[in-house]
């Protein structure tokens, strides 16, 4: 499409942001030699006084200089030197100006270190003080036609430094504001990916910790289900390998509907019998995926804290707005999973479903505890 920077062209773009290294003070220094041109009429005679001449001019170009390097280093920059420097320049460039011959020429270097000593509050100073001190040194002096020139050659040079430094100070801050961007970006993957990485292995560790304490029981007397239920140990250990693999690629996809099936399995090993009622048409991809890690963290922790519990029930309703996922047990609220509920794992479930403009609640019921889910419904 005309008119559309290409990604290339972006890339390229930040790069050169990148390049940009700050402004460098030394380059207003040669800006002092504006100082020649009042000295060579000092030395040629058309001052009385040279002596007192070449000793004020010599004081006007160390208080420049001094002034413009005190307002970048970091031991004076936004401090009162540079601000006291940049005071006591204005009386001696107003005392020289008024009586050496040119010495109009010294308001514009005035300028430019006010503006490098005020680059956010000096623009009002720059662009209206300093050119107006100068075109009334002009009329004080009797030269009425160059009132116009003395203000324009005072205003110029102060407002290109002014903007430069204010141009400097934008991308220093786009710089910073990006890499907190990149910081934030990175915390924020951090931490989907220890969500991910406890959602998987909570789950896969309390199957294996189920079907292995199964297999220890039925070993004496059912040799056969013992070796069946060790199959279906390495079938889920197998599993969460690869889910762990994909998960670490970003790539991993949970189905609901496998995902109920897990949970059928994982109940019944536990002995406690599950009651899976669905109904209305399927979700979108990305609120299928969210509700298989409710159903994954809900039955984990009613497997790990449902206390006495014999009956699960998941109630999954597509068909309402906004779509509901509830999860009850007949079992009592162990101290762990209230624990838990604060923790990294409804908790951190919590905030996905949030996230995606939906609701979770963990709470006692009449016959036990229910977990809730709702979410919009997006079809």
């Amino acid at each position: 499409m005309a008119g559309r920077p290409s990604p290339r062209r972006k890339r390229i773009t930040d790069q050169e942001i990148d390049k940009i290294r700050g402004f460098n003070p030394y380059t207003l220094l040669p800006w002092v030699l504006i100082v020649i041109n009042p000295l060579r009429h000092v030395l040629d005679g058309s001052y009385p006084r040279p002596v007192a001449a070449m000793a004020g001019l010599g004081l006007f170009s160390l208080l420049y200089v001094l002034t413009v390097l005190s307002a970048f280093l970091p031991r004076f920059q936004n401090g009162r030197v540079p601000m006291a420097l940049a005071l006591v320049m204005v009386p001696v460039t107003g005392a020289l100006a008024g009586s050496l011959p040119s010495g109009l020429n010294l308001y514009p270097l005035l300028a430019i270190a006010c503006a490098a000593v005020v680059p956010n509050r000096g623009g009002p100073l720059v662009l209206l003080g300093i050119p107006a001190l100068a075109a009334l040194t002009a009329y004080m002096r009797g030269q009425t036609g160059g009132v116009v020139d003395a203000a324009w050659s005072s205003l110029l040079p102060g407002a290109i430094v002014f903007v430069m430094l204010k141009l400097f100070s934008v991308v220093t801050q786009l710089k910073e504001t990006r890499q907190e961007l990149a910081r934030a970006a990175v915390a924020e993957e951090r931490l989907r990916f220890s969500r991910d990485l406890h959602d998987l292995l909570g789950h896969s560790m309390s199957v294996i910790a189920l079907k292995s304490e199964l297999v220890r029981r039925l070993a004496p007397t059912n040799l056969e289900a013992a070796l069946a239920q060790a199959e279906e140990i390495e079938q889920v250990s197998r599993k969460a390998l690869a889910e762990i693999r994909e998960a670490v690629t970003g790539y991993r996809e949970t189905g609901l509907s496998e995902e109920l099936h897990r949970a059928r399995s994982l109940l019944s090993a536990a002995r406690i019998e599950p009651v899976v009622r669905e109904s209305g048409p399927p979700l979108p991809a990305q609120a299928e995926g969210l509700l298989a890690w409710v159903v994954r963290e809900g039955v984990t922790n009613v497997v790990r804290h449902g206390t006495g519990a014999r009956h699960c029930e998941i109630d999954l309703d597509r068909g309402s707005d906004p779509v509901r996922l509830s999860i009850s047990n007949d079992g009592a609220t162990c101290p762990e999973a209230a624990a838990d509920g604060s923790g990294n794992g409804l908790r951190g479930l919590t905030e996905r479903v949030a996230a995606a403009g939906g609701t979770l609640t963990a709470e006692p019921s009449e016959s036990g505890f229910r977990l809730l889910a709702t979410l919009p419904a997006q079809r």
